[in-house]
């Protein structure tokens, strides 16, 4: 059974081919794009990974990794924060709520498959 990715973002240009990318290295891929989809997808998808990104419609990224940690059932989720928000307060925050890593955006894709491959091993 494959793994399974969400990746929340509302950047069409960024969604497509993320898609794309983690579906070609084999995992189940499900998209939310607003915030409210996404904390609506997460406990029923129960992803191995979230690709999330923090500037969102709806209750922002680090709002949702914030209700991640908080649910026992969702522990093992490992979050990588897929952001603009480069600046060292943003990502000490993301990774004080529980972020597995921190990723500025752009990005190359041979880093995100390679982070994404450490995570769910």
């Amino acid at each position: 059974m494959p793994q399974k990715i969400l990746i929340v973002d509302d950047e069409p240009n960024i969604i497509i081919p993320l898609q794309f990318l983690m579906e070609q290295n084999g995992y189940d891929v499900k998209v939310a794009s607003t915030g409210a989809e996404a904390v609506d997808i997460i406990p029923k998808y129960k992803a191995d990974l979230i690709l999330l990104d923090i500037m969102l419609p709806g209750p922002d990224g680090f709002e949702i990794c914030q209700i991640i940690r908080e649910n026992p059932e969702l522990q093992n989720t490992k979050i990588i924060l897929l952001t603009a928000m480069g600046r060292d307060v943003d990502m000490t925050k993301g990774l004080a709520l529980g972020a597995d890593a921190y990723q500025t955006k752009p990005f190359s894709n041979s880093e995100i498959v390679a982070k994404v491959k450490e995570l769910v091993a």
